[in-house]
């Protein structure tokens, strides 16, 4: 199979009609993992920036989940007509049920995931290897299902659905990547909980001006649409994706930011509800780290234990109890000081959240603020740092 028509990040993923079913080779995986590398240098340069602090076994997972999760977020500017974001949307769908049915198709992503499955399956059929969780192909179906449903970049109708959005997306990133480890926790799953949902929300507080004035659309498109729905003309015109009841709360109305962008009345109010509630589920990350660092409990319960996805069995419990301590409860700190220490890498994402919002802070909640969308060179060093004192 060769790999080189997709080694640039700007090719659009193939069509159905051109995939096949494949044995992998390894210069096949290197191709794809540079591919995934590239697509993560040019497009998510934190992502990039961090894979350095994950074990060196792992970082190929960490590339496989963010750049699927990439390819996903590029389908609507890729696609304003809403038949062919879908059948977009389709492929991937597709692509993951033949990916975890051990039929990866010719396309970089399904290659690399494919091998991190096959060498997560090696070390669970070890015979002195307890087998640990599989990477879950639910959570990438419902990483694909949350995308496609704002995909038209309508507003979220609370601050909830935006928290919601997030834990659906960027939370997950951290969860497939915690399996990959692997390491299947409630407290580090709870702790990334966090994590994620502030930076998803973070991720939609910057990308406001750039959806609300749109680029122009490329009239020698072949996939501009004809006529146009709703949901295509709001792709194409812009909008405001702020949450409803904040937007309500601040007195702000979409048609005023189109006019007045950064001026409108009400906007600076909105982006500081919002970007609040990031800081809030940063503040509890941190807390809940420090919590257990310093042998207490993580000091609340996790709202998604139980839900399909958040199921935790006993074996931690028995895990815990095997702990050389005097009771249960120090086996039980001492089992979660290891689960966070083994975790840290993958809540490193918490650096460059905490640094996007100090600079928000710093322009007086100014989301139109070129400033918020530049590399910040600091991001390498703080990152070492955090990661160095075990603390974001």
């Amino acid at each position: 199979m060769d790999l080189n028509v997709y080694s640039c990040p700007n090719q659009d993923p193939p069509t159905a009609s051109h995939l096949e079913n494949l044995t992998l080779k390894e210069e096949d995986i290197h191709r794809a993992t540079q591919y995934c590398t590239n697509l993560l240098k040019q497009y998510d340069h934190p992502s990039y920036i961090l894979t350095t602090f994950l074990p060196p076994y792992a970082r190929p997972a960490h590339l496989a989940i963010r750049a699927f999760n990439l390819e996903l977020a590029r389908i609507p500017d890729a696609s304003p007509s809403a038949p062919v974001r879908s059948m977009r949307y389709q492929f991937w769908r597709d692509t993951i049920t033949s990916t975890f049915a051990q039929k990866p198709v010719a396309q970089p992503v399904a290659v690399l995931l494919s091998s991190v499955l096959s060498s997560l399956h090696t070390h669970r059929s070890s015979p002195n290897s307890n087998p640990p969780p599989a990477l879950s192909k639910s959570r990438f179906l419902r990483l694909i299902t949350t995308r496609e449903k704002y995909s038209t970049n309508a507003p979220y109708s609370t601050l909830a659905s935006l928290e919601s959005y997030a834990e659906n997306t960027y939370s997950t990133l951290l969860y497939l990547t915690l399996s990959a480890l692997p390491l299947h926790s409630l407290t580090a799953d709870h702790i990334a909980s966090h994590i994620g949902k502030a930076a998803g929300i973070v991720a939609v507080l910057r990308g406001i001006p750039l959806l609300a004035f749109p680029s122009p659309p490329n009239h020698h498109s072949n996939t501009t649409s004809l006529g146009g729905t709703l949901d295509t003309q709001r792709v194409q015109q812009g909008a405001v994706t702020l949450p409803l009841d904040i937007m309500a709360e601040c007195n702000l109305k979409e048609e005023n930011v189109f006019r007045y962008g950064a001026d409108a009345s009400g906007l600076k109010d909105a982006v500081f509800k919002v970007a609040t509630r990031a800081s809030d589920h940063l503040i509890t990350a941190r807390q809940m780290l420090k919590n257990v660092q310093e042998g207490g409990d993580v000091g609340h319960g996790f709202e998604h234990e139980g839900e399909e996805g958040y199921e935790y069995n006993a074996e931690e419990d028995d895990d815990r109890a095997q702990q050389p301590s005097s009771n249960s409860s120090d086996g039980k700190s001492v089992q979660q000081k290891m689960e966070v220490e083994k975790a840290f890498g993958v809540f490193m994402p918490a650096v460059p959240t905490a640094l996007s919002l100090q600079r928000l802070e710093k322009g007086d909640f100014d989301i139109f603020k070129e400033d918020l969308r530049r590399r910040d060179w600091r991001l390498p060093w703080k990152a070492w740092m955090a990661y160095r004192r075990r603390m974001f």
